[in-house]
């Protein structure tokens, strides 16, 4: 069974239908019949059912969160965001330009702690950052005269 790449699970209907499988064993469903009803393994019935003799429907509760906790807070974020909106000028870099490698160091400095770029680069995603190109014009380009 298991979800299609990219779709996320739904930790909630999950919860649902371990609760309504408790109370059809409850009820006195045999396991298979269970299985069939809510459309799950019945392994998965089994193992349901030996949680809530043991822990009751607490033992059938959602598991929180999946993976690893992140390294930066809502607060963080926010707070790098403010910094790059001042530009890499105000940290010290010769250009406006953040890099990755520079944005990688504000927020090392900042939070303490060290991402790699390829980290840093999903970072700047989920914060709504895309990649930008600089306009190449010559520093001896005359706007006047091209406008005339």
């Amino acid at each position: 069974m298991g979800n299609p790449a990219g779709v996320r699970r739904d930790f909630e209907a999950l919860e649902d239908r371990r609760r309504e499988a408790a109370r059809l064993l409850r009820a006195g469903w045999n396991q298979a019949d269970v299985a069939r009803e809510v459309g799950v393994h019945r392994q998965s019935v089994s193992r349901w059912a030996a949680a809530l003799q043991e822990e009751g429907l607490r033992g059938l509760r959602k598991a929180g969160r999946a993976g690893r906790k992140p390294q930066l807070s809502d607060r963080d974020i926010e707070k790098i965001r403010r910094k790059l909106e001042k530009g890499a000028e105000a940290f010290g870099y010769p250009s406006g330009l953040w890099t990755l490698q520079r944005v990688g160091e504000l927020i090392e400095k900042e939070c303490g702690v060290s991402f790699h770029v390829s980290q840093v680069w999903r970072i700047l995603r989920a914060m709504g950052w895309s990649p930008q190109r600089p306009v190449g014009r010559a520093v001896e380009r005359d706007e006047e005269a091209i406008e005339h």
